[in-house]
């Protein structure tokens, strides 16, 4: 204790004086130090000195105080109005730097909320980009296969044609000018063999179908309808349970989808599975793939409006 209280100095006030600046809110620890480091001149000088040094690392360290009891050094009796204007001063710069550093920490989170912004729509743009890319893809993959499908149909004509002429004895067609067309058989066997991804086993289910059903075209354009449906309201609101499950007896699906060859086991495809005693068909929401089900009605768009859907498969069947 002895120790502590060598290293503190003691320091002289005038007690008159630590009042009147008491009064003005100073704490008492700065108040001594302003009179003592001011000879207790006058409240005015004493102020200037806290202002100067409202900084110091020991401006809030209580020192040891000796009362002076000399009452007779000239005072002022009232408190000037440059003291006032000194309080006012330094609470304005109290104020003014915890306004500036707020402004800064404003700054500082709007700058923040702009780089958040940018990061997301940058997100957006890339996820945008990507779906228009597959799309893109999809719909040229779609063009090609109908063109292969187009001229497969015309060679299996011509091939037709031919043969009709042959066994009717008529003359065929130069065949230096026309080389024989190579068969069906030939290219088959030249195409490349390709793995077997799930969209083929869609397209496979869908193309099944509408060939065992080709001649009620007007069964098969409901099936892939209500298919679409099904499909779509997945995609569009997968946390709706209401399009996450079928009842399989439901009279209006076994007219239009459950009763038809490959109607179930394309659901099952797009992610429906079977439930509760084979009862309904029901999709997990966890296992719900927006992009798989978008190529299961892209597929369905393009059964629907491509009359040649469908043939290039048989064609490489037959």
């Amino acid at each position: 204790m002895q120790h502590q209280q060598a290293e503190v100095p003691a320091m002289e006030v005038n007690m008159n004086l630590l009042g009147k600046l008491e009064s003005l809110g100073f704490p008492r620890a700065r108040a001594v130090r302003g009179l003592h480091h001011t000879g207790n001149t006058t409240v005015e000088d004493a102020v200037n000195w806290l202002i100067d040094h409202e900084n110091d690392a020991d401006i809030d360290q209580m020192p040891l105080v000796v009362i002076n009891l000399d009452l007779e050094t000239p005072q002022p009796n009232d408190i000037t109005e440059a003291i006032k204007l000194k309080e006012q001063e330094l609470r304005d710069r109290v104020r003014m730097k915890n306004r500036d550093e707020e402004k800064k920490l404003e700054r500082e989170r709007e700058k923040e909320r702009i780089r958040t912004g940018k990061a997301l729509l940058e997100a957006k743009r890339i996820a945008e980009e990507n779906e228009r890319q597959r799309l893109l893809a999809l719909r040229k993959a779609e063009k090609e296969e109908e063109k292969r499908a187009r001229e497969k149909v015309l060679k299996k004509l011509d091939l037709d044609k031919l043969e009709r002429k042959r066994a009717l004895g008529l003359p065929l067609e130069n065949r230096a000018a026309n080389p024989p067309l190579p068969s069906i058989q030939e290219e088959k066997s030249s195409l490349p063999v390709k793995s077997v991804s799930k969209a083929d086993h869609m397209r496979e289910c869908l193309r099944s179908l509408k060939l065992a059903y080709k001649d009620d075209n007007a069964k098969v354009k409901k099936a892939f309808q209500t298919l679409l449906i099904y499909v779509g309201n997945v995609a569009r609101s997968p946390d709706e349970e209401k399009f996450r499950k079928i009842r399989l007896s439901n009279p209006k699906f076994q007219e239009r989808v459950g009763s038809l060859k490959g109607g179930i086991k394309f659901l099952e495809l797009c992610g429906f599975e079977r439930s509760e005693g084979d009862e309904f068909l029901v999709f997990p929401r966890d296992k719900v793939d927006v992009q798989s089900l978008n190529t299961a009605g892209s597929l369905l768009k393009s059964a629907l409006t491509n009359p040649y859907f469908g043939l290039l498969e048989k064609m490489k069947e037959d």
